[in-house]
């Protein structure tokens, strides 16, 4: 059993953040960030809470679909940047969806999450007759984590959500959900440091570089390196269960985290760039949601249309990376 991506919707933040915004307070310019990772600009939450962003791009998703939001059986959420630890974002969502029949929970799989969340949702609408449709929701506001005294990071993340209903279909479908924990102390934000909390002097070390709490910490070497091998990998293990080429491919929507990756994933999967959709010049890295932002903007341009083959291939922190293969 397969899916059918019934409505999609994504909703961007009011503000832009340039790269030439950044030069008032980091040593950088348009140029250095431009070559380096294919951002221009992206957008920043200002007042918007994660949850309202994620509510409204779900509201479009559900008006697209066209069905009325208490047929939704299941919402999950997908976000690293949550405003609250407690209670999902799904839950929230739910109830500002006016999705009162619905489940709700979260998905952390960092920028894998989409992927993961989308594998989730077939999984839930094939072993539950009962289930109808399925609202998946990714909303970010990495602006609130990101340390913006380091320009090695500050200037790749933006800001944004994008929801899809999900229904059953006959269409094939094929995915791959893998992870790396061997490189969790890559690419993480702290949320408490136990020996300043507890006042306890300890020799104990857990092996993550001590940085600023709540902020993003990222080794941008390893992970590069990581991700040029992870979306080549996400791909081919899930297109082997099918027995699917590259050239079998309509459109591949990859992470948009850097150009320079994707350049070097359609390179090892010996693709033309065409056939990649790249968005991360104008939204940057927005985790979780960069995929299915992506995915949204294509369709509502036509570039992508009914009937061609999709592949969805991301990584992240965890590491995490993930494939997903169906028709659209």
């Amino acid at each position: 059993m397969g899916i059918k991506i019934l409505g999609m919707g994504c909703y961007l933040p009011e503000q832009t953040l340039t790269n030439d915004d950044f030069t008032r307070f980091v040593d950088t310019n348009d140029e250095w960030i431009r070559t380096r990772t294919g951002i221009v600009e992206r957008r920043m939450a200002g007042w918007e809470p994660t949850w309202y962003m994620g509510s409204e791009a779900a509201k479009k998703a559900i008006a697209k679909a066209g069905i009325s939001p208490e047929e939704v059986g299941l919402v999950i959420g997908c976000s690293v940047t949550s405003d609250f630890h407690t209670p999902s974002i799904a839950s929230v969502i739910q109830y500002e969806t006016g999705a009162v029949n619905a489940a709700a929970f979260d998905v952390n799989a960092a920028c894998s999450g989409f992927v993961y969340a989308l594998d989730t949702a077939r999984r839930f609408l094939e072993t539950d007759d009962s289930l109808k449709y399925v609202l998946v929701v990714a909303a970010e506001a990495l602006s609130r984590f990101v340390d913006f005294a380091d320009r090695s990071t500050c200037i790749l993340f933006g800001d944004g959500a994008a929801a899809a209903v999900i229904e059953k279909s006959d269409k094939p479908f094929t995915s791959a959900l893998c992870s790396d924990g061997s490189g969790a102390r890559l690419l993480y934000a702290r949320t408490v440091n136990i020996a300043e909390e507890v006042k306890l002097e300890s020799d104990f070390d857990d092996g993550f570089p001590e940085k600023r709490l709540h902020k993003l910490y990222q080794d941008g070497k390893e992970v590069y390196k990581f991700a040029t091998k992870a979306l080549p990998k996400a791909f081919h293990l899930a297109a082997d269960k099918a027995g699917i080429a590259p050239e079998d491919i309509d459109w591949f929507v990859p992470h948009q985290a850097n150009v320079r990756i994707i350049e070097t994933a359609a390179k090892n999967l010996g693709v033309p760039m065409d056939k990649f959709i790249v968005t991360l010049d104008h939204y940057g890295n927005t985790s979780s949601v960069s995929i299915p932002l992506a995915l949204c903007e294509s369709i509502e341009k036509g570039v992508i249309r009914r009937g061609q083959k999709l592949a969805l291939i991301g990584f992240g922190a965890g590491l995490t990376y993930a494939g997903a293969i169906f028709e659209y």
